[in-house]
């Protein structure tokens, strides 16, 4: 088994080499497959169904090219048999589930697998999921999504990367390897698919579904290079997203689907509609039925329907009309066989039914898990409490100390709960734990029993107290206006401090909370996106200080929803925030006008976030010094190089994530305060120091500028080495 779970690091130039075997004798196979099919034959394969034996007719007639949400192997390989054995040409059926951080071993959402900043454990992370889906016959995920996301009240904020395109387009990359492997025609291979295409995380209000307004030029900047990184990687398939973008729906778009995917990109993959997006585009207003959107998702390049309907019911209808021709659904044909011969379906159509029992939860997959879970969590604020050390007796409180089910996370149909092991169980094994739940889920506003919780904290040398969010309160469709910790759980932490003991918080959740509040009424802070299997094991030996915290944060932390959206790598104003401004309770009584300083920030909660992009803290202490560039003037054709010194300053072994910002100080368009370019993780002994050395290459600042020609500009620019996006002194370098 451990040869399963191997894994490459991956590259932080992005520069990728496709992994996709199709050639040649492909292309025969699919042309020969092709010659033989009706337009009836091809159109089926253009339809996908949910369902197991409930579609087993419609397989063995030719009409479903694929199935989604059949995780049972025998149903599966009977609808496989009706597909290979008793329709005309034996096409196998390619199977898809929503394997979105993993299938039976679930690790950390893909918010907290982002959190790690370690593409190597995401890689391993997806190669597990990869290893135990396909055991059930499924080969085909609606994974990674790298939808840029800026506001946290948007709940699909949970499945994806966060806020930075580079960040984004590295754990993406590390995703599609982890499932693809080295051979997609490998039995323990899935097709990643990347979604959504393209813009959905911006969407307004941070509500779901809703309309985007990005301009082509934001679009390119900073919502496409994560897609087109894990294009270039190989990525086999693509989902088209919800949203419209600038009043087009992307199920429809001729501009993203050809002209940016096929004909600029060069990419050959197949593209799946959403769940009905095809259909949804009559409610956008873009399609007057069914039949219209049919049409327009055709022509606009979707080669496969998720549950619309529609393909089957008006593709040939349209095809007599000459509303759509027979070369877009050969076109569209190609890419599904094509991709179904990839991943040897042909040749292997069955999987063994007692697959499953043998690779789920295999000793190795928890490590990876526990691993990913240790590295994800942040550590927010700490008054020296942690780690809990020498305390004997703890009280544990909180609707997410034992909760497995919600501990699991959005998008988790697979995964077993009672393999769950939570933080009360775990630290059952290191303390005398004194058990008072206070309340009884994170929305639960019945405070009877807090005064409990008081007096059983003041039994205790410490108490921690596990907040935070049920997995229905994030993903899809599970948008907030609110994201202060739900129901009484802020009086709960209160109810805790009042015992005077030492107060320790873990959030666990599936995006940033507004939890300002809360930090004044603890001592320390954890903060884990729903961790997964193995979370409970990896909280508390953080908590034990068997391991320091090491994550950092993938989206800005926000002080009030009112702030939303925020994100480091804005563009600068021609009024910014010098940080000294007025704020509302110091106004005084009949002040003029322009009093205050007239900057771009709220006269409630000022400018700044909570917490910056990259935050992080440890049970150490880490100091940056001799930074120097090899040379400050460059030319677009160089690289820049920049040495540093980082000094473990503390008394504890831990690991410091050093980043390296730039800043183009004047283009042809406005460019953001600061760019995420390269990290490293860096694990040291106390009193021991690393010399790092970065390398970017100068063609790594190109943008699209207001030509829109993707170029360097010449210029000056500035540069950062600093534990996350607010710290640090620039250097000062310039590109002739």
């Amino acid at each position: 088994m451990n040869n399963i779970i191997k894994f490459a690091a991956i590259s932080t130039a992005l520069s990728f080499a496709a992994c996709s075997p199709a050639g040649d004798q492909i292309d025969r196979k699919v042309d020969e497959l092709m010659a033989k099919m009706t337009i009836e034959e091809k159109i089926g394969q253009m339809n996908q169904l949910s369902g197991g034996y409930n579609t087993i007719e419609d397989v063995a007639a030719g009409r479903v090219g694929s199935i989604h949400n059949c995780v049972d192997a025998e149903e599966i390989n009977a609808v496989q048999k009706a597909a290979v054995e008793r329709s005309r040409l034996g096409i196998p059926v390619i199977v898809s589930r929503d394997v979105i951080h993993g299938f039976r071993t679930i690790f950390p959402i893909p918010l907290g697998q982002a959190s790690t900043f370690d593409p190597a454990i995401v890689e391993q992370g997806a190669r597990v999921a990869a290893v135990e889906a396909s055991a059930a016959g499924i080969r085909w995920t609606f994974s990674p999504m790298l939808d840029i996301a800026r506001d946290p009240r948007w709940g699909r904020v949970a499945e994806g990367s966060g806020e930075d395109p580079y960040l984004d387009a590295l754990m993406g990359v590390a995703m599609v390897k982890g499932y693809q492997g080295d051979d997609l025609s490998d039995p323990t291979s899935m097709a990643a698919c990347i979604k959504h295409f393209a813009g959905y995380g911006a969407a307004e209000g941070g509500r779901d579904y809703n309309s985007t307004m990005i301009s082509e030029r934001s679009l390119r900047n900073t919502y496409l290079p994560a897609f087109k990184a894990c294009a270039d990687a190989g990525a086999a398939t693509l989902m088209t997203s919800f949203n419209e973008i600038d009043g087009i729906p992307s199920t429809g778009n001729t501009f993203l689907l050809k002209d940016l995917l096929r004909d600029e990109w060069g990419w050959k993959g197949m593209v799946v509609t959403d769940w009905n997006s095809s259909g949804e585009m009559i409610a956008h207003g873009f399609a007057k039925d069914l039949k219209h959107a049919t049409e327009l998702s055709v022509n606009a390049g979707v080669d496969m329907d998720m549950m619309s309907h529609g393909y089957v019911s008006y593709i040939a209808e349209l095809v007599k009309e000459g509303k759509i021709s027979e070369k877009e659904i050969d076109r569209a044909v190609r890419n599904i066989l094509r991709l179904k011969f990839e991943l040897g379906l042909f040749e292997n159509p069955y999987v063994d039914p007692q697959a499953s029992a043998k690779v789920d939860y295999a000793p190795e997959h928890l490590a990876a898990a526990k691993q990913c879970a240790l590295e994800s969590a942040i550590l927010l604020k700490n008054n020296g409490v942690l780690p809990l050390e020498k305390a004997r007796t703890i009280l544990v409180t909180g609707p997410l100390a034992d909760a497995p089910y919600e501990q699991l996370g959005t998008w988790t149909f697979d995964g077993q709960p009672e393999h769950t092991v939570t933080p009360l169980q775990a630290l059952r094994k290191d303390y005398n734990v004194i058990w008072e739940p206070g309340l009884g889920y994170s929305r639960d506003k019945n405070t009877s029993n807090l005064a409990k919780v008081t007096a059983a904290a003041s039994r205790a040398d410490a108490a921690v107290v596990f907040v935070g969010e049920e997995a229905i309160l994030s993903g899809e469709a599970h948008s907030l206006s609110d994201l202060n910790l739900q129901g009484a759980q802020s009086e709960l932490i209160k109810a805790v401090r009042r015992s005077g003991k030492p107060v320790v918080v873990v959030v666990i959740a599936g995006r940033p909370l507004t939890i300002e509040r809360d930090l004044e009424n603890c001592d320390a802070m954890l903060y884990a996106f729903h961790p997964g299997t193995m979370g409970g094991e990896a909280l508390a030996d953080l908590i034990k200080g068997r391991v320091s915290p090491s994550g950092r944060l993938p989206m800005t932390f926000i002080r009030t929803v009112g702030q939303a959206p925020f994100y480091y790598n804005h563009n600068n104003s021609g009024r910014p925030c010098s940080g000294n401004e007025t704020l509302l309770n110091d106004i005084p009584i009949t002040a003029g006008q322009t009093s205050l300083g007239c900057t771009s920030y709220y006269l409630d909660s000022g400018y700044g976030p909570l917490f910056p992009f990259g935050y992080g803290l440890t049970y150490s202490t880490f100091s940056y010094s001799d930074i120097a560039l090899e040379k400050n003037v460059l030319s677009k054709n160089d690289v820049l190089r920049v040495k540093c010194r980082l000094t473990n300053t503390g008394s504890r072994k831990a690991t410091e994530l050093a980043q390296l910002y730039v800043r183009d100080l004047v283009g042809s368009v406005v460019r953001p305060v600061r760019e995420l370019k390269r990290f490293e993780r860096v694990t040291l002994e106390p009193g021991q120091s690393a010399e790092l050395s970065f390398e970017l290459p100068v063609s790594e600042l190109a943008f699209w500028n207001a030509d829109m020609e993707y170029v360097v500009e010449p210029g000056d620019f500035m540069v950062w080495v600093a534990p996350d996006s607010d710290s640090g002194t620039p250097l000062d370098f310039k590109v002739e």
